[in-house]
């Protein structure tokens, strides 16, 4: 039986360079200042944007029928790698990221959605252990880990106090976590097991209830603005948080703005962890 941890490790996203100006979590803030989005009236917003998160990480599996060389099975082996940083870009397959808001007087809804598929990325391997703890000595490990991530949330909210410089919202909802691995690996020389590889997958998936605070304050003549964001939440058996912080500029259309945002969750039935901070870049239409 197989057991899959995300635990700590190093994939660093590299600066993109890229034409569609988006936001993370601006349209969780309300319109620009020329506009009163607690006039009464339906006011919307679509962000989509680019998130550009470094992930801390790392796939520990137990390898099933591992053999020593005279063939006896040797169970519970533990092996530990760690996502390679240096091909990020070349190991993304697909990449969605899109938030949404339906505002009436002080109340309001948004939702939030984040899809990453990274394809076989060649890893380093941390470590590889006998049940009792002793490494196994090797002199080749090949090992690919694959990882895809689906974060969504979905929250209302209710404003307890703004004016024309700033605003504070309460929130409170849930958020989704599904993260598939697929790890291969192949070891060679190892002193006393016989030259093998294989195979396993995993999908580990976790719903959590959330608390939190959003909004903006503004400057100058209103059109800059800082937008926050913070939650956190729990689950049966980890818990979350995400923050967000960033400087914007508001047109007649809506906003667009650059953000840090921060999202990690402790699993800890699972000892296992996952963080993903980064620079997210958006615009947000609003009618």
């Amino acid at each position: 039986m197989t057991q899959a941890s995300i635990k700590r490790s190093r994939l660093a996203a590299p600066a993109l360079v890229c034409t569609l100006a988006l936001g993370g979590l601006s349209a969780m803030a309300p319109a620009q200042a020329a506009v009163n989005p607690y006039d009464g009236n339906w006011h919307f917003s679509v962000t989509p944007y680019l998130w550009m998160p470094n992930i801390n990480g790392s796939i520990d599996r137990r390898i099933p029928q591992l053999r020593d060389s005279t063939g006896a099975v040797i169970n519970d082996v533990r092996l530990g790698t760690e996502i390679g940083p240096n091909d990020y870009l070349s190991n993304l397959k697909f990449g969605a990221m899109l938030t949404g808001e339906a505002r009436k007087g002080l109340w309001s809804v948004f939702t939030d959605i984040i899809y990453i598929d990274f394809g076989d990325d060649k890893s380093k391997v941390r470590d590889i252990s006998l049940p009792d703890g002793r490494p196994i000595t090797t002199t080749s490990r090949d090992v690919d880990a694959g990882l895809s991530t689906t974060v969504w949330t979905l929250a209302g909210a209710y404003t307890l106090a703004h004016n024309q410089t700033w605003n504070l919202d309460l929130l409170a909802g849930f958020r989704y976590v599904g993260v598939d691995t697929d790890l291969k690996w192949h070891i060679t020389g190892a002193r006393g097991f016989l030259d093998q590889g294989g195979r396993v997958s995993n999908t580990m998936e976790e719903w959590d209830g959330i608390v939190g605070v959003k909004g903006q304050i503004r400057f100058g003549d209103g059109r800059w603005f800082v937008p926050y964001y913070a939650d956190i939440g729990a689950g049966s058996s980890n818990w979350t948080w995400q923050a967000l912080v960033g400087l914007g500029y508001s047109f007649g259309w809506g906003d667009v703005s650059l953000s840090i945002r921060s999202l990690s969750y402790d699993f800890s039935d699972k000892d296992a962890d996952l963080r993903m901070t980064g620079p997210a870049l958006g615009v947000s239409f609003r009618w």
